[in-house]
């Protein structure tokens, strides 16, 4: 059930290889605020950090005649079973890896959930809330903002309960308001993959439980992180590290480790579920570049998704 769970230039294959091994095992040694997410907080800090630190400079040519800095560096080793690189604001194709895999997308889903929720309703709608978000949990294993019955929310709180802490409670009530009922509301989802040309992408809920009608490629999951951030609202959501709902209680946090620890990261998200391992769509602005990266069914999603951008800002060329 989804939970919300270098510079990697890439000087040497063995460098690399070491580092990703090195990660995995402290992320397997670590425990997690919500279960799922991988590591989290002061746990992973420094090994994000240490996976998007500038490279050392590399060896002196061994004459004047070779060059090998000039040499762009091999893609990154990384765990993802498929992955992408794409760079906005054209949408070119900088990297790809399985790309038309089609995988359980875990959480990933919610980018399409926030992105239909603000196509059909206005962000200052208020919602009356009825759900207990506690027991929800309970009963479906799931990742909860902390809505409780009684709640009077504008929409836009909802969105960053969903994006932020991956709350399955905000999906189904921005799914309820919006269209009546889930149903309803995933077949909205479905119509805009179409629009979208999202070929390898099929919603089945609005939160990314383990469906066999549910799946997303890596390129598709790229493409649809890109398709959320060209929305101010939902650009500005997910490069929140802390935001404060309109009730009582305390704010509410932001899941995706990236942000305080990857140069330029603005967003977007991680999920994990049984089925779909861990999952990230991640992306970072560098020297007037953005670029969008997906990793599918990883065991070190940040690294991976550290170790991609890191290495196509490094050896690629601009594309757009």
């Amino acid at each position: 059930m989804p939970r919300d769970a270098s510079s990697f230039a890439i000087l040497i294959p063995i460098v690399v290889a070491a580092a990703l091994v090195g990660f995995g095992l402290l992320v397997a040694g670590g425990s997690s605020a919500l279960p799922g997410e991988g590591c989290s907080g002061d746990e992973c800090a420094p090994i994000v950090a240490a996976a998007s630190a500038a490279p050392s400079p590399p060896p002196p040519s061994p004459s004047p005649a070779v060059n090998l800095a000039a040499e762009p560096a091999d893609p990154p080793l990384v765990t993802a079973y498929a992955a992408a690189v794409i760079e906005a604001p054209c949408g070119a194709t900088v990297y790809t890896l399985n790309e038309t895999l089609r995988l359980a997308p875990a959480s990933l889903v919610k980018m399409m959930t926030a992105i239909v929720a603000l196509e059909q309703a206005e962000a200052d709608e208020i919602v009356e809330i009825e759900i207990d978000a506690a027991a929800l949990s309970l009963a479906a294993d799931a990742t909860a903002m902390g809505l409780q019955p009684g709640d009077r929310l504008p929409l836009i709180d909802l969105i960053y309960g969903l994006l932020l802490r991956s709350g399955h409670d905000a999906a189904l009530v921005i799914a309820g308001h919006v269209a009546g009922d889930e149903a309803a509301f995933v077949l909205l989802m479905n119509e805009k993959a179409v629009a979208l040309g999202l070929s390898d992408t099929s919603f089945a809920d609005v939160s990314g439980l383990d469906h066999p009608d549910q799946w997303i490629s890596s390129l598709d999951a790229a493409f649809l992180g890109a398709e959320l951030l060209k929305e101010p609202l939902l650009a500005e959501a997910v490069v929140t590290a802390e935001y404060q709902p309109a009730w009582t209680r305390g704010p509410i946090r932001n899941l995706n480790l990236l942000l305080n620890n990857y140069p330029g990261a603005v967003g977007v998200k991680t999920g994990f579920t049984d089925e779909a391992g861990q999952t990230i769509v991640a992306a970072a602005d560098r020297d007037g570049r953005r670029l969008i990266t997906s990793a599918l069914y990883s065991e070190d999603l940040y690294v991976d998704a550290a170790a991609l951008l890191t290495w196509a800002f490094a050896n690629t060329a601009p594309a757009c």
